[in-house]
């Protein structure tokens, strides 16, 4: 079942398995959410759920934010987000999206906005090489170098990696595992670290490989023997 939920980024932090195994993970203060709009395929051609998260006061919005939320009769929120769920034709406005409607073990998306890193070269944005330290380089060791062809086409073609604004982008990281649920706290660990700094909004969602994890899982199963000999 395709389930999501709004959260905030709290912190990394690591735990222990039944054998003592170290496990980071990142912990995210997912939800209470709220239903703030729902949509039909008989209305709007497809089934889909507008949820709401962290209360806001409502001078902070404009007159059609809040009409909007008065319109649902929920508080304001500060972050709204629709999520095309599998349940969302028996899900009601103002219906509660809690950390529980995920389980431990399951396999999710996480999208965040990155960390912003300001302006940087093509060395830390993409990963490029440093020139020669020696014969005659020059004070220019981090830079760009050849901007490509010279007499044809005489410009530089659209795509040239060279420096910019680093971060502060959308970043989907795929098919992360939940370690654990508190629904009494709202919180959920997640294997591994997500986008974003400590406070960002993070958006949870059902992984979209979960057949493939399935298969993966199916075929280990089968035969342990020729999977083992893989590793």
């Amino acid at each position: 079942m395709l389930k999501a939920i709004i959260g905030k980024k709290v912190g990394m932090t690591q735990i222990f398995d039944e054998t003592g195994k170290v496990i980071p993970v990142t912990v995210i203060e997912a939800g209470p959410c709220t239903v703030v709009q729902k949509k039909t395929a008989e209305k709007d051609g497809y089934s889909a759920v507008q949820l709401g998260f962290e209360d806001i006061a409502e001078k902070k919005l404009t007159k059609p934010q809040n009409g909007h939320f008065q319109k649902a009769g929920v508080s304001a929120k500060k972050y709204l987000k629709e999520f095309q769920l599998d349940n969302s034709e028996s899900m009601n406005v103002g219906d509660a999206v809690l950390a529980d409607v995920f389980a431990e073990g399951d396999h999710i998306d996480v999208v965040g906005i990155s960390k912003g890193k300001g302006y940087a070269g093509v060395v830390k944005r993409w990963n490029a090489h440093s020139q020669q330290h020696t014969h005659g380089v020059g004070p220019v060791h981090r830079s760009v170098g050849s901007m490509g062809a010279n007499t044809d086409p005489s410009r530089v073609l659209p795509g040239k990696k060279m420096a910019g604004h680093l971060g502060a982008e959308q970043v989907t990281v795929q098919n992360l595992i939940i370690a654990k649920v508190d629904a009494e706290a709202n919180l959920i660990a997640i294997r591994g670290a997500v986008p974003g700094p400590k406070g960002g909004v993070v958006y949870l969602k059902s992984t979209t490989k979960t057949i493939r994890v399935k298969n993966t899982e199916v075929k280990k199963s089968i035969n342990p023997q020729k999977a083992s000999a893989r590793r």
